[in-house]
């Protein structure tokens, strides 16, 4: 904990919403509530400090440059809490640096996800599950995430699965389309599901 504070202490923000943040001014609430853009990973780092990480995807990928073919690593992370989720992508020429870059990047992209009880099978009213049937797309893969009742776990694809228990989503039934062997496109459709559940509640 003193190891964050000193961090923060040391942080100097770059944006408006980075001082209201660090004068202790404005809550994660407010953020979402106003549609604010965080452009600076502190931010994430004070308002969510329980945020944890989970690496989905690591592969190679070769460019043509004029001097030669070039391989990079490609990263794929996850970053979530209790009602919170967001991913990101990077590429370096190692495994580390392409890691933490997806890290800060995902960290950019955290959203509130929208948790509920929509089964009729249930109806406990409780926050295990989601309140409706939603959908998402990333490339050709589209998956359909349907609300299950307690006690029937996550069944769903296994590379799904860590995008749904970082947000705190217990009991979910799901449809997958397309090339779902894609895993990184598949993680990235979950995502945009979840992302777009949350668009719907806001605008009504």
């Amino acid at each position: 904990m003193s190891r964050l504070r000193n961090m923060d202490e040391e942080w100097v923000p770059k944006t408006k919403l980075g001082e209201l943040v660090q004068q202790g001014l404005i809550t994660l609430d407010k953020i979402y509530q106003n549609n604010l853009v965080v452009k600076e990973k502190e931010i994430i780092n004070i308002l969510l400090p329980q945020l944890q990480e989970s690496v989905t995807d690591i592969k190679m990928v070769q460019q043509m440059t004029a001097s030669g073919q070039r391989s990079k690593f490609k990263a794929v992370v996850l970053v979530g809490a209790d009602g919170f989720i967001g991913i990101g992508s990077a590429k370096s020429r190692e495994v580390g640096p392409a890691i933490r870059k997806a890290i800060d990047k995902a960290k950019l992209s955290v959203i509130p996800v929208l948790r509920g009880c929509g089964s009729k099978e249930c109806g406990c009213g409780g926050t295990h599950s989601i309140p409706f049937k939603i959908k998402g797309k990333c490339g050709s893969v589209r998956i359909q995430l349907i609300p299950a009742p307690v006690g029937v776990g996550l069944a769903c694809a296994d590379k799904v699965k860590p995008v749904l228990k970082l947000c705190g989503i217990e009991d979910i039934w799901s449809k997958t389309f397309g090339d779902t062997r894609t895993s990184e496109n598949l993680v990235k459709a979950t995502f945009d599901a979840l992302k777009l559940a949350h668009k719907f509640n806001f605008n009504i």
